[in-house]
């Protein structure tokens, strides 16, 4: 009788473990495919902001009476608010777990862009803008520091899906917002005002993860899913492959200071952050003006936007394969010279001959445009753990788009007192030898917590 109640008693646990995996796993499962959607749906509304606006700027000017100069200011303000919004994403995230961060951007975003049209004036007008950017901002911080801590072992894949549905989402609002403004009566109001409804829809996903219960990283009282004290974030290192929601770390996982590495001590990290800015600074102003260079060459506006859309569009397919690739090198350097390359043909043709060339420079501006997802890469392989990955990401893209700031403005200015697009282009075609020399410095092999503990 004891033998039988022994097996009895030991058999019980071991059938009810086996009856609650099939679930456990499956759960596990459905919630990665969920936040692999939010990740791909945020991404999708992280530009059309911007390059919508660019594909109807001359309309915009004319509707509320800007120069030259304040239209260098407002394409200006995607970088500043990025800088000064940016920064801060981390606390955040730690206060609120990235989740909660994402999903209020997203917010930020369809709020941004549904009352910006119709705010009466230029202040309105920047100020509805600067929210939106302001929910672009935190989520561009977070994005890499989510797929690190995630994916550990996808993060040159899980990079590259998220840097295509950026890429996708910028050429499409690119292509059609001219089309859908006509179909919509033709004002540029409600041109601008429908890229809203993507937004609102890439606010559900995030919904699932937006818990504020708090625990230590590593106990049990930690929340599951992307909240609480977001470990990542808080200095544990990611955690395996099948941890990919959030599940406390091992026992026998590496803690790091709490407070991550010293990123301003680190010579890589500077070298990403000019990378990053100079990056940012041409793919504003392309976004801002490019279209604006076709039409003032006798292209029509219909055609100019497909030409923006054909530049942001070479970043679909090349924003999956670049990470990929530079995942796998010992030195990105390569890839940020032949991107840096490209961009000056790009320039060079758009001086030239605007017109005649105009798609074969879109192309090349295009390639040139995916220094981004090359520079997002490198943060991801430039740190070992996920706190790394937040403060570089924080560092880097912060300074880089306080960097990036003055370009689309003083482009404005340059084009306003010049009368042509002859000294703009020499400035950006300039800022591309500067950006090829980051990237090579930035591309080295290392991390930022063996250059911190080194000094």
């Amino acid at each position: 009788m004891a033998s039988e109640h022994t097996r009895t008693t030991t058999s019980t646990p071991t059938r009810t473990a086996a009856a609650t995996e099939p679930p456990r796993a499956a759960t596990h499962a459905w919630r990665t495919r969920l936040l692999m959607a939010g990740i791909v749906l945020a991404a999708l509304n992280l530009r059309p902001a911007i390059t919508s606006l660019g594909a109807l700027l001359e309309e915009v000017r004319d509707g509320l009476g800007m120069s030259g100069s304040t239209a260098g200011l407002l394409t200006s303000v995607p970088p500043l608010c990025f800088a000064v919004f940016g920064v801060t994403a981390p606390r955040l995230a730690r206060r609120f777990g990235p989740g909660a961060v994402v999903c209020a951007g997203m917010v930020a975003i369809t709020t941004g862009l549904l009352i910006r049209p119709y705010t009466g004036g230029t202040a309105g007008f920047l100020a509805a803008s600067a929210l939106a950017l302001m929910g672009i901002a935190v989520s561009n911080v977070l994005m890499p520091v989510i797929i690190k801590r995630h994916f550990p072992d996808r993060v040159g894949s899980m990079t590259g899906l998220y840097s295509m549905a950026l890429a996708l989402g910028t050429s499409s609002a690119a292509a059609l917002t001219v089309p859908l403004t006509g179909a919509l009566g033709g004002g540029w109001r409600p041109g601008l005002a429908l890229w809203a409804a993507l937004a609102a829809a890439a606010v559900l996903p995030w919904l699932a993860f937006v818990r504020q219960r708090r625990g230590a990283p590593g106990t049990a009282g930690t929340a599951p899913g992307l909240a609480g004290t977001a470990p990542g974030l808080a200095g544990a290192a990611p955690g395996p492959a099948g941890s990919a929601l959030g599940e406390p770390a091992a026992p026998h996982a590496r803690v790091e200071r709490p407070d991550g590495p010293r990123i301003t001590r680190s010579r890589t990290a500077w070298a990403l952050a000019v990378f990053f800015g100079l990056q940012a600074t041409a793919a504003y102003i392309t976004m801002g003006w490019m279209a604006q260079i076709f039409r003032d060459a006798g292209v029509s506006a219909g055609e100019s936007g497909l030409l923006l859309a054909v530049t942001m569009a070479m970043g679909v397919p090349l924003a999956y394969v670049i990470p990929r690739v530079a995942s796998r090198l010992p030195q990105q350097g390569p890839i940020a010279v032949v991107l840096g390359v490209c961009g000056l043909v790009g320039y060079a043709g758009l001086y030239l001959a605007p017109a005649g060339g105009a798609w074969a420079w879109a192309v090349l501006l295009g390639v040139a445009n995916c220094a981004f997802p090359l520079a997002l890469t490198m943060v991801g392989m430039r740190a070992r753990t996920g706190a790394g990955v937040a403060r570089l990401s924080a560092f880097a893209q912060s300074a880089g788009y306080l960097i990036s700031m003055p370009g689309p403005l003083l482009v404005g200015v340059l084009y306003q007192h010049s009368g042509g697009w002859g000294l703009p282009l020499a400035l950006m075609a300039a800022l591309m030898l500067p950006q090829m020399a980051a990237g090579v410095l930035a591309g080295r092999p290392g991390t930022v917590e063996d250059e911190s503990a080194a000094r």
